[in-house]
């Protein structure tokens, strides 16, 4: 790690398809893409290994973790490595919760077109008050189309 006192500068632009492509759960226009992929590459990491990475859902890291032992960081790089690679395992959870939310809204709202806030709220398992602020949420995209481990 390379400290910069006065700050860090901002990320250049990365157009490698690549990256653009295994980071597509992240914003295209606020410059996250971007400085997630100069992070990866500064480190090391490949498109390639965090696209597998995402794949098994961080799996692999999580077992090498929980299993311990001198150097189990080291298959990914080392432990900032493992940290990043970790970090955005959390980003795309995050990114499917929003995104499951976002559907789950626009369902909730199909619904109330057809059935009663308390009825919907009983199917539910929530309070009714809850089903109005579920379904103001509603759908934003932008979402990625499909999870990486989906094959068609």
């Amino acid at each position: 790690m390379t400290s910069q006192p006065g700050g860090d500068n901002a990320a250049s632009q990365t157009t490698d398809p690549q990256w653009q492509h295994v980071l597509s759960h992240r914003p295209a226009d606020d410059g996250s893409r971007e400085a997630a992929a100069k992070r990866f590459a500064e480190r090391g990491i490949t498109p390639g290994q965090l696209r597998a990475i995402l794949t098994d859902g961080g799996d692999a890291l999580y077992a090498a973790a929980a299993a311990g032992g001198p150097g189990w960081a080291q298959p990914f790089g080392g432990p900032l490595a493992v940290a990043l690679l970790s970090a955005e395992v959390s980003v795309f959870a995050a990114h499917l919760n929003s995104r499951a939310s976002g559907i789950r809204s626009a369902a909730v709202a199909e619904l109330l077109d057809e059935y009663s806030a308390v009825t919907v709220a009983a199917e539910l398992g929530v309070a009714r008050q809850k089903v109005y602020e579920i379904a103001r949420a509603g759908l934003r995209p932008p979402y990625i189309e499909q999870v990486p481990w989906r094959t068609s």
